[in-house]
């Protein structure tokens, strides 16, 4: 530690560790019910977990027993964030390897500072906007998505390294120790992992290095109770224990990386690496009803657009139209509708693109949309915003929120886009690719690998980051944290977080009702609200009656990673819609 030896390992933390961890939600509610009687009580079906000194939530429980762990031994907030980012590089590789990038919103108690950190991937120097155009000017979509191409310079290893140096009280190796030893040593294969490994069969069965960690002898993928060993993973790990970032931007993980561009056809060169920066930006910040909200800037969509969002929700009384209404759910979706078509229109990197930030986060903006919803009545996206249909990330991102007992935060939303990136893994590095070019728009005005049509503001050009859906997010009330969240899920990543805030902030919903609520989603094209199993009967017969198409029945929304703070209690919440997740406390 920097300030300070690390503190031992002991039988009471340990122990509080595995309490928070393993208990059934519901016996963390009766155990704690007497310390918050009015939000933990028996008129709640659903009880967040609790603890006293400090949370970690993220996809995947061990990765949230590590950095509990860290906690439990004397780290803050900040180690114990960087060691659960290690540490889901190991157990949920479909989402969470160092080799991705994304966005970070932390909060300093000290320093009584809360700042951004973009770490998304940049676009090599030899990428330029037609580079997937073939010759009869359609998207060649396996090149985006499947080859070295299509891989951006990775940020999660230098925001990991930024963030310590800033305010961490551990040191690379210390915080990285855990993820090493588990990828050494193993760690057996879940049913969540198997299945993912399953359906990313061919794409990981595409070159031998990456059979050689996820296959069997006989050629299948790991099964569940199969164990994970990730040797190469593992010296990639000590590389950076030892020798810091600089192994991965400049040093021996750098050339391996680079060897295997050279000989196979990818961009990212020596320099690209070495280029690389995380950068600071200030925080977006949007007042709602009392709450003072810390939002992603740009080239992070999601921070401008849920502030624009609740700007025109507040222009109506939903906090009595009730959850799940129809009312309620109408004016949600013309918010989105409208706000996903300012999204293809304005958004990208603020390094190439001019943002309107002030007027998309506008009240005289909001009273317009506002003015424009006529309750009962549908409006038609043909009819709202000429522009260009919003690119679709990958769904398979990840999120892990932290909180310690002396007011820090982190919320950290990560990605290398497609489950298992684009399948291919570095020869000796244990590294899976990213496949993050596919966030740009490939070729604006015509389809990308995802079969949508992108803007200009998002078209590749070298060393740009592209537009992304992550929302890190952190509410204050009287100027201290009270509820930190994020999510996965690509373009629903926003509507996401935003009907999560509504639930808390709204409607007074604890962090666990708030996120098993049925969801919607709208995205200006194609015109369809796309509704979870769970939303009322009544209310889609009567959003229908308005003129709505439902699309019902499909995949669920998101997978919330959420802490609240309140009088000195931690309740955290990791979303069931996703298997895996978990919320550690100490």
């Amino acid at each position: 530690m920097k300030n300070g030896a690390l503190r031992s390992r002991s039988g009471i933390a340990w122990l509080a560790i595995l309490f928070a961890a393993v208990m059934p939600v519901g016996a963390h509610a009766q155990a704690e019910a007497t310390t918050r009687a009015s939000l933990l009580d028996f008129g709640s079906v659903h009880h967040p977990v609790v603890a006293r000194n400090g949370m970690v939530a993220s996809q995947e429980m061990r990765a949230s027993r590590v950095g509990a762990l860290i906690l439990a031994q004397g780290g803050n907030a900040f180690d114990a964030a960087a060691a659960t980012h290690f540490a889901l590089a190991v157990s949920l590789p479909r989402a969470g390897p160092i080799s991705g990038g994304g966005f970070m919103l932390l909060h300093s108690a000290e320093a009584d500072e809360t700042l951004a950190i973009d770490y998304k991937e940049t676009a090599p120097a030899a990428a330029h906007a037609d580079m997937f155009v073939r010759e009869d000017g359609a998207v060649d979509r396996d090149a985006l998505a499947f080859s070295r191409r299509g891989a951006g310079v990775p940020g999660l290893v230098a925001a990991i390294d930024l963030m310590l140096e800033k305010y961490g009280t551990m040191t690379m190796a210390e915080v990285i120790q855990p993820a090493l030893e588990m990828a050494r040593d193993g760690i057996v294969v879940t049913q969540s992992l198997a299945d993912a490994l399953s359906f990313a069969r061919e794409a990981l069965g595409a070159e031998p290095a990456a059979g050689e960690i996820f296959f069997r002898p006989d050629g299948s993928t790991l099964r569940a109770g199969d164990e994970l060993v990730q040797r190469d993973l593992a010296w990639t790990l000590s590389e950076i224990a030892e020798h810091g970032a600089d192994a991965f931007y400049r040093g021996s993980i750098a050339e391996k990386i680079v060897a295997d561009m050279e000989a196979r056809g990818g961009l990212i060169t020596r320099d690209d690496l070495a280029a690389y920066r995380a950068i600071e930006r200030d925080v977006l910040w949007h007042d709602y009803k009392g709450y003072r909200l810390a939002l992603m800037p740009p080239p992070g969509s999601g921070g401008i657009h849920i502030a624009q969002m609740l700007n025109v929700m507040e222009h109506f009384p939903v906090e009595d139209l009730g959850p799940g209404s129809a009312a309620k759910t109408q004016i949600m979706v013309e918010a989105m509708r409208q706000a996903y078509a300012d999204r293809s229109e304005y958004l990208g990197d603020p390094a190439f693109v001019d943002v309107p930030i002030e007027w998309l986060m506008g009240e005289s903006y909001a009273s317009e949309i506002a003015a424009a919803i006529e309750p009962g009545v549908a409006r038609d996206s043909e009819n709202i915003s000429p522009g260009t249909l919003p690119v679709e990330e990958g769904d398979d991102t990840t999120h892990l929120t932290v909180m310690d007992k002396w007011g820090n935060v982190v919320s950290s939303t990560t990605s290398i886009n497609f489950s298992f990136g684009s399948g291919i893994v570095i020869p000796g590095t244990g590294l899976l690719l990213n496949n993050v070019m596919g966030d740009f728009s490939a070729s604006p005005g015509t389809p990308n690998a995802f079969g949508l049509i992108g803007g200009f503001a998002n078209s590749i050009q070298p060393g740009k980051r592209p537009l992304s859906s992550m929302s890190p997010t952190i509410v204050f009330r009287d100027d201290t944290p009270y509820l930190a969240t994020g999510s996965p899920g690509g373009s629903r990543i926003i509507t996401s977080v935003l009907q999560v805030l509504s639930n808390v902030l709204d409607h007074g919903m604890n962090i666990q009702e708030a996120t098993v609520e049925p969801r919607i989603h709208h995205q200006w094209l194609p015109d369809l609200v796309y509704v979870e199993r769970g939303v009322s009967v009544d209310t889609k017969h009567l959003l229908r009656g308005m003129g709505y198409t439902l699309e019902e029945g499909g995949r669920t929304q998101g997978s919330l990673q959420s802490i609240m703070w309140i009088d000195g209690v931690f309740y955290g919440s990791s979303d069931p819609r996703r298997p895996g997740a978990g919320v550690a406390g100490y």
